[in-house]
């Protein structure tokens, strides 16, 4: 507006001397250089704004979706039995939705806002708008993991509800419990769908049992796999959260290389349109952009391949177990420039990301449900009536645990090795992936103590081939003494 002013009503319709004309054709100049910088500078904000939500939505919408409909669970299920409630006074509270307390930057107060949970639920990546992202990115960093506390003590309609947040696992297995003695009927030791109906609608128990370990099968949720599931949630949401804010870190250092890059475009454009670039100044900057180059053209080629893997591969997040070089290692931190992991010794590591764009990277957390193999021997002497029975054993230990195994597996004998015994191997699949290792430890141990049990009920063992042993027996001397006469 203010170069058309200028256009239209000052710099026309008067004759003016060539000192006069000349200095306003700079002022034109001056202000459309202005606008095309301005121009430019919106431009630059605009795609990186772009490339950021795009970025958010595909690598983290599906984990924040799931963040907040699990926080949904434990505000619901800590809170008074709403759907009991409504039933007997034959009113519909406003079920299905998450409220969230937002403090605003230098204000003390408090905005408390609400979030449509079946809304979300239902929603899919490929339409999610970048406002609603950016008030779900909004409520994983400003708020965290929290449950209603005091609801036991409460009646119903008491509208002053405070919500207590997890900051520990110890906390997060203290709001279990909690959760536990509200939800289960007394003196019971499981949660039945019943009672989860107290609390929600048919469509939502239908998504929350399989939730929890052994539930899909019993129809029952044990306080141990109820314990265990929240401590899950709380570090899913403190590592999504994590990840957001490293992520945001990222984007600030990219808009700042954006900037820079910018604001030298704008000031040769600046210098072009006002006439100061003359042949003699291009050449100048040529042989200045040269010396550069040659200087720091390693470096913007480092900051690219750092770009390219930290925006487009991005091959794992914060938390996300990784093997890197046959070791293998948690992500502590990821920035820019470089990644830190941490080791199973708890020693850091640090990577530049331009350096991991060229290797094979390993992501547990990624991976679907993995495999895991025991190997072991037994005599060659062993029958196979014996061999039958160890896999019938194997089979029905694996099915009575559907929550930690597959019963697809299989019992192999590889080969048999100097006649005197057989390798043999069993294959087995987790239900889960190897990102908790602690877990998949556990579970490994259970088997392996299990596979002795089979051994001694069927009294299978292992016998060293014979040995040749040749005995020879050397007598002692006799010993003489000579007698010495006094």
């Amino acid at each position: 507006l203010v170069l058309l002013a200028w256009g239209l009503l000052i710099n026309r319709g008067v004759k003016r001397t060539k000192k006069t004309a000349r200095i306003l054709n700079y002022i034109t100049r001056a202000l459309a250089s202005s606008l095309i910088g301005a121009a430019m500078w919106m431009v630059k904000t605009l795609l990186l704004k772009l490339l950021a939500s795009s970025f958010h939505v595909k690598r983290f919408f599906d984990r924040i979706q799931e963040s907040i409909f699990h926080q949904y669970i434990l505000q619901t299920l800590s809170g008074p039995p709403l759907m009991e409630f409504s039933e007997s006074v034959g009113n519909s509270r406003n079920s299905g939705r998450l409220s969230f307390k937002n403090q605003k930057k230098g204000k003390k107060e408090e905005k408390e806002e609400v979030i449509d949970v079946d809304k979300l639920h239902k929603v899919k990546q490929e339409k999610i708008s970048a406002w609603t992202m950016k008030g779900l990115i909004k409520v994983i960093r400003s708020s965290g993991l929290s449950t209603i506390s005091n609801a036991l003590d409460m009646s119903v309609d008491d509208e002053s509800v405070e919500n207590t947040e997890i900051t520990s696992e110890l906390e997060a297995k203290a709001a279990a419990s909690r959760i536990f003695k509200n939800v289960a009927r007394p003196g019971c030791s499981y949660i039945e769908e019943e009672d989860l109906l107290r609390f929600m609608r048919k469509e939502e128990v239908d998504n929350v049992i399989p939730l929890f370990e052994g539930a899909s099968e019993t129809g029952k949720i044990k306080k141990s796999a109820l314990r265990n599931w929240v401590v899950n949630v709380y570090n899913e949401r403190k590592l999504l959260a994590l990840s957001l804010n490293d992520t945001k870190t990222a984007i600030e250092e990219l808009n700042k290389i954006f900037s820079g890059i910018a604001l030298v475009i704008i000031i040769i454009v600046w210098l072009l349109l006002m006439g100061f670039a003359t042949t003699q100044v291009l050449v100048f900057i040529s042989s200045q952009l040269l010396v550069v180059v040659f200087i720091f053209g390693n470096m913007c080629k480092t900051v690219f391949e750092a770009i390219v893997f930290v925006f487009v591969m991005h091959p794992f997040d914060v938390g996300d177990r990784c093997v890197i070089d046959g070791v293998q290692m948690v992500v502590e931190e990821m920035n820019i420039l470089s990644t830190i992991f941490l080791r199973y010794d708890n020693e850091k590591i640090y990577y530049p990301n331009s350096v991991l764009a060229t290797k094979p990277i390993s992501n547990f957390y990624r991976s679907p449900e993995m495999s895991d193999s025991v190997e072991f021997a037994v005599d060659f002497s062993t029958s196979a009536e014996s061999i039958v029975a160890l896999k019938a054993k194997i089979k029905a230990y694996l099915e009575s645990k559907p929550q930690h195994w597959r019963p697809s597996h299989s019992v192999q004998v590889k080969e048999i090795e100097d006649v005197n015994k057989m390798k043999m191997g069993l294959y087995v699949n987790h239900t889960i992936n190897f990102q908790n290792a602690g877990e998949r430890g556990n579970r490994r141990s259970e088997l392996v103590f299990e596979l002795k049990k089979i051994f001694e009920e069927l009294g299978m063992k292992y016998h060293l081939l014979p040995q040749e042993v040749h005995l020879s027996y050397v007598g002692s001397a006799a010993s003489t003494f000579t007698a010495v006469p006094r």
